[in-house]
């Protein structure tokens, strides 16, 4: 492991993801997957997010329409929180559902609209 690395993810991690949710994450890793959440900390988030070429709002957007895309609702709802800490807006979000819609289809475009509301509640952006 590269330890310079897997800090740099942790403190990127962290800033998306919250401290509590990471912190808590890493704790209740076991044997079995300790160390696939190293590798992705170092890899992912220290290489992945450390790389500034792109800001963190972007990649987060970027994120949420690829995730999006492949389906996977649970860490999709996981992002759009880290999303929301990286500064992306109720509409940027709402658009990014859009050009899931018509390159995925609509009934994926309706699982992030339904998995958005509820994470836009949770951060009071929506009544």
């Amino acid at each position: 492991m590269d330890k310079e690395l897997f800090e740099k993810g942790l403190e990127k991690r962290k800033g998306t993801l919250g401290a509590d949710y990471v912190e808590k994450n890493l704790a209740a890793a076991d044997d079995f997957n300790r160390p696939f959440q190293e590798a992705m900390t170092e890899w992912c988030w220290g290489f992945g997010w450390g790389d500034e070429t792109i800001d963190v709002k972007t990649r987060s957007m970027m994120n949420l329409s690829m995730i999006g895309a492949l389906g996977k609702m649970t860490e999709w709802e996981l992002h759009c929180h880290g999303a929301i800490n990286n500064g992306v807006s109720k509409e940027e979000i709402r658009a990014i559902i859009h050009v899931i819609g018509i390159y995925c289809g609509v009934p994926q475009s309706l699982e992030c609209f339904r998995v958005a509301r509820k994470v836009l509640k949770e951060h009071g952006m929506l009544d």
